[in-house]
């Protein structure tokens, strides 16, 4: 990539291109069991390179307003949580989740001339979510599949991750690593093993690729060899700009992941399991809860991974040698996350060198940088209809006179058709 479009495609903050684009769509704040329940405590939130307040009111709302009192700057994270709104420690004033100040106890005439920045907030999906862009271009709600789902067939959890968010992302539609870092694990891990598509992908390891834009984003069509006469099919779906839908395995549930800037330098990686027609089986939610498959564990009390930077991801090189890990770090999400954070915080993207493989990132990295760029110039920015939005991924064996495209247009047309798994 040339050194325009990094900076256009790894600049999240306000007022930068990539940041106005991503405040166009409803932003994941943060998991709704996180501010659990009315005047429950705050809690510091930093997205798109802002620094804001979560919090949830007595009634029951949930609000996202700037962290900082506009008196004299303190953190409202030291605030008391009552009666309706966040009160300022230092002197009391109260901001309500509109970031209205509602009382000013020093000089009660000046409070409705006060006002923190606020961002509306939708629940959906067991996440929180705000709208952070102009109040006029306020899209309808998300409804990708996973989100439309009762709580019990779905869970979601999410992870801090050191890197830029576009790192993540591209190692979210890159279906090739698969067959290298995760080749070990494919058949012991609770949600990917006894399914056939585990032969495929260790045995294939360069996938062929086939792209195809769309309303959502992009639809990206992995190829590898499959049984005589046919190809095995992986079938990826990137929606604009920041969901992943990966191909299922066997008869697990369906995942997806979410990439969200924290800043330039750090994201919020969200991973997602579902399943469309009935609650999770109690044995594999249990495994997700306990950090496996695409989820992970955590330092206690917090969303960093127990596995991370600073104990070099916990990599095994025992493990690496008996053939149990194929890079001697546990777990698939930390897999992914050890290689990307290997990079640095923001990878020098002069020293690369893309092949074949690595079509769907460079697609990506166009579709991305073309809508930042046309946003400047009053384009809209795709996938804002949520009717775009309800596409699912796919694992499928194809005799080798069938076009996957063509295929794929019939049989994933709805979310009503089956789930296409190997």
């Amino acid at each position: 990539m040339d050194k325009e479009t990094v900076e256009v495609l790894v600049r999240t903050g306000p007022g930068t291109r990539m940041g106005n684009l991503m405040r166009r769509y409803w932003v994941p704040v943060l998991l709704c069991s996180e501010i659990a329940e009315p005047d429950c405590a705050p809690v510091r939130v930093r997205i798109l390179g802002e620094r804001l307040l979560a919090f949830r009111d007595s009634s029951g709302r949930p609000g996202l307003i700037d962290e900082f009192c506009a008196h004299r700057g303190a953190s409202l994270f030291l605030g008391r949580n009552e009666e309706g709104g966040i009160r300022c420690s230092y002197h009391g004033w109260k901001y309500d989740v509109t970031g209205q100040c509602v009382e000013l106890p020093s000089v009660p005439a000046l409070a409705c001339k006060m006002k923190l920045a606020a961002y509306p907030c939708i629940e959906r999906g067991d996440i929180v979510w705000a709208y952070m862009g102009p109040p006029d271009r306020q899209p309808a709600p998300p409804e990708l599949e996973w989100c439309m789902l009762p709580p019990t067939h779905r869970y979601v959890s999410k992870r801090f991750q050191r890197t830029g968010w576009l790192q993540a992302l591209e190692g979210g539609i890159d279906t090739t690593h698969a067959s290298w870092v995760h080749r070990y694990e494919l058949d012991h891990d609770p949600m990917h093993k006894h399914a056939y598509a585990n032969k495929y992908i260790k045995a294939d390891r360069n996938a062929v690729f086939d792209l195809e834009e769309s309303p959502h984003g992009l639809t990206i069509f992995g190829r590898r060899n499959g049984e005589a006469g046919s190809h095995y099919w992986r079938i990826t779906q990137w929606i604009f700009p920041w969901f992943t839908l990966i191909p299922p395995f066997g008869p697990h549930a369906l995942g997806g992941h979410i990439w969200v800037p924290i800043d330039d330098e750090n994201c919020w990686a969200w991973s997602i399991n579902f399943l469309p027609d009935r609650p999770l089986p109690e044995e594999e939610l249990q495994a997700m809860k306990e950090g496996k498959g695409i989820h992970v564990k955590y330092i206690p009390g917090s969303f960093l991974p127990l596995a991370n930077p600073g104990n070099d991801w916990l990599v095994d090189r025992g493990a690496q040698k008996a053939l149990r890990s194929f890079s001697g770090v546990e777990g698939f999400s930390i897999q992914d996350a050890s290689l990307q954070e290997s990079m640095g915080p923001m990878q020098d993207y002069s020293k690369e060198h893309l092949v074949s493989t690595d079509k769907p990132i460079a697609m990506a990295r166009r579709m991305l940088a073309r809508a930042a760029r046309a946003l400047e110039q009053g384009v809209e920015p795709p996938a804002l209809d949520p009717v775009s939005q309800r596409v699912r991924a796919a694992s499928v064996l194809l005799d080798h006179g069938v076009k996957a495209d063509d295929w794929a247009r019939e049989a994933l047309r709805s979310l009503e058709t089956p789930v296409f798994s190997i």
